[in-house]
């Protein structure tokens, strides 16, 4: 009889793969069948991030939350950034926690679990050509690590020190993944990295180097794939090459990440973005110009150690040219192992919250402005989620998300639809 196996995943969408790789390295090596019951698991893990606000105090609550609900001798373990972080001081804090497996060391997991006291946390371990058994939460879509690790420096990003140096995986292993996956019926691929468009510039064979728009053109000859995504890439490496790759490509999707962080070019020197704010509305503009109906997306972070009014005024002034789709903003709280951290000139935290409102309260009216344009379009949309209320949900190729009265018949399917309601951050239809 197979024991059971509950986790928990916090934070971005490489947490996400992490998980399908531990799921899957659990379930073909150490027996375990996946559980959403707490109570029933023999074994509970937390995926954890460390990027957001208070993840340790979130750890721990939830740590101590999993303690109470567990039944008799059922196992607990922290893996992902914040493991990687705070490594045997999880245990020395919660002693009911049994191994602790960082961010780079997902591989590792099934010897883990064996062993009480486990501690592998070294950011420096490479498992670019490790192949991970096979376990994917979507059947339409398959997300594809191609990278580990950052090579980037920002001053206020915690990922180099839990995730380590940036190594791409080879790109052979990445197509048979994917060939694996559209076998599997996933016809969406989504391709993961800290930096997607510095892909290919360190290998840990020293192979030459492979341009990201190289894999991007080898993925594209793959004929059961019908749809790519990617995220993030990085503004600085946005060179026209990549743009062009991006507009005339028909089977990359017309939606794309460009993360800002800041509009100051003073503060995006601070954080070590390596870009200015005219270099990056001159990206945005050129992926406008040669894609006309692309949804951009971004990052911004407001209260960075040493924002001037001033420069907060630039952020608000690329928000009003680009005028983002969707916006994930952020008050800026300071993060172990970072430079920002020990930064002496801290924005006022009142000063930060009204920074944000106004961020959000500029983007609602961007995003009412956007989505209505979708109003009595017809749109093609790849359905792969049913919902409870009778309804059926997918995505446009630029990644708006649409909802019709369905049955799970249109799963994995490519309809046309004809938008009929725009709300802020979806869509309603009938199918044509």
């Amino acid at each position: 009889m197979s024991k059971k196996l509950f986790i928990e995943t916090l934070g971005c969408q490489m947490n996400a793969r992490d998980t399908e790789h531990i799921i899957a390295e659990l379930n073909q090596k150490n027996d375990y069948e996946l559980t959403s019951s707490l109570e029933d698991a023999d074994l509970i893990i937390i995926n954890t991030c460390s990027v957001r606000e208070k993840p340790v105090a979130k750890l721990f609550s939830e740590l101590g939350n999993f303690n109470k609900k567990r039944k008799e001798n059922a196992k607990i373990g922290v893996c992902g950034c914040t493991a990687s972080h705070l490594g045997a001081d999880i245990i020395k804090r919660a002693p009911y926690v049994d191994f602790v497996v960082g961010a780079r060391n997902v591989s590792k997991i099934s010897q883990a679990v064996e062993k009480k006291g486990t501690v592998q946390i070294d950011i420096n371990h490479d498992e670019t050509t490790y192949e991970f058994n096979e376990y994917r939460n979507s059947l339409y879509r398959a997300s594809i690590n191609i990278s580990l690790g950052c090579d980037k420096q920002c001053t206020y990003c915690i990922v180099p020190a839990t995730r380590g140096e940036e190594i791409s995986i080879p790109p052979e292993i990445i197509l048979k993944e994917i060939q694996r996956a559209t076998q599997s019926g996933a016809r969406e691929i989504f391709l993961l990295g800290q930096n997607v468009n510095n892909y290919g510039k360190y290998f840990s064979d020293q192979r030459e180097k492979y341009t990201f728009t190289k894999l991007l053109q080898d993925i594209s000859k793959i004929d059961d794939v019908k749809r790519i995504r990617f995220t993030s890439p990085h503004p600085l490496h946005m060179d026209d090459e990549f743009i062009e790759e991006f507009a005339s490509n028909d089977k990359i999707c017309k939606a794309i990440h460009v993360p800002l962080q800041s509009g100051s070019t003073k503060v995006l020197k601070d954080m070590k973005r390596g870009y200015t704010k005219e270099w990056f509305l001159n990206r945005c503009e050129k992926i406008r110009s040669k894609v006309p109906d692309v949804r951009i997306s971004t990052d911004i972070i407001v209260g960075f150690p040493g924002e001037s009014d001033e420069d907060f005024l630039d952020t608000l002034d690329v928000i009003n040219k680009v005028k983002f789709d969707q916006i994930f903003n952020f008050k800026y709280s300071a993060r172990p192992n970072t430079v920002a951290a020990t930064m002496s000139n801290f924005v006022d935290d009142k000063i930060a919250s009204q920074r944000l409102n106004q961020v959000i309260e500029l983007h609602k009216k961007h995003q009412d402005e956007l989505m209505d344009r979708f109003v009595s379009k017809v749109v093609n949309v790849y359905f792969d989620d049913l919902k409870p209320n009778g309804e059926i949900s997918g995505y446009t190729d630029n990644y708006a998300q649409v909802f019709v009265q369905g049955s799970e018949e249109l799963l994995g399917k490519f309809v046309d639809v004809k938008i009929t309601q725009a709300y802020r951050t979806s869509l309603k239809g009938e199918i044509v």
